[in-house]
């Protein structure tokens, strides 16, 4: 019987890598502090870790898809120096409404629609019972909800002001967990699992 894989979906801007509006050149990525660390503790634990980011900016002109593929190259040759990799990219290049040409569509990849989860399903047999998605905005959360992993949230980028709005107004979280960094929700994560397999 072949093993099932658990899967650590990854929002990039603010969640690995510090935000920076249409980030696209590989000498502008910086990865938030304990990032690496936290990747590579998945890495040895046995999760498969998979970025799946939304990537307006191809389809508002701003740069191509290759810049986005340099870009992932180069934030696996960071985070390998720090012992950790990331397993797989997924992105999606398409807007609805600002989009360009081919770009300027309605997509099921999009964030929070689950497509870019999805896409890993063609490279591992995801056992969703033990994978999660992780980013600091509610579409990464929802798209988690819509493929059905659990969510977490993460203070970097926006997570914070987004956290404290929603228990501002005492609102049902979409989301199973809030951490304030990459490496609060792996401590969770790997908790949890624990737990579970006890």
């Amino acid at each position: 019987m072949k093993t099932m894989d658990r899967v650590i979906f990854l929002d990039r801007d603010g969640t690995i890598n510090e935000e920076v509006h249409y980030l696209h050149r590989p000498e502008d990525m910086v990865l938030i502090p304990g990032a690496g660390q936290a990747i590579g503790r998945l890495n040895r634990a046995g999760f498969k870790t998979v970025v799946v980011t939304n990537q307006a900016g191809v389809a508002r002109g701003y740069y191509t898809e290759a810049d986005v593929e340099k870009l992932h190259e180069h934030m696996n040759r960071e985070l390998e120096k720090q012992g950790a990799h990331i397993d797989l990219f997924f992105y999606c290049p398409h807007h609805p409404e600002a989009g360009i040409g081919e770009y300027r569509r309605e997509c099921s990849c999009r964030k929070p629609a689950p497509g870019l989860l999805e896409a890993a399903e063609g490279y591992y047999e995801v056992d969703k019972a033990h994978s999660y998605m992780i980013g600091d905005k509610l579409a990464d959360a929802e798209a988690g909800n819509h493929y059905g992993v659990p969510a977490v949230l993460v203070g970097t980028g926006y997570g914070a002001g987004i956290h404290k709005e929603l228990t501002g107004k005492g609102a049902p979280l979409p989301y199973e967990y809030y951490g304030e960094s990459l490496e609060a929700a792996v401590d969770w994560i790997i908790k949890r699992e624990q737990e579970i397999t006890e």
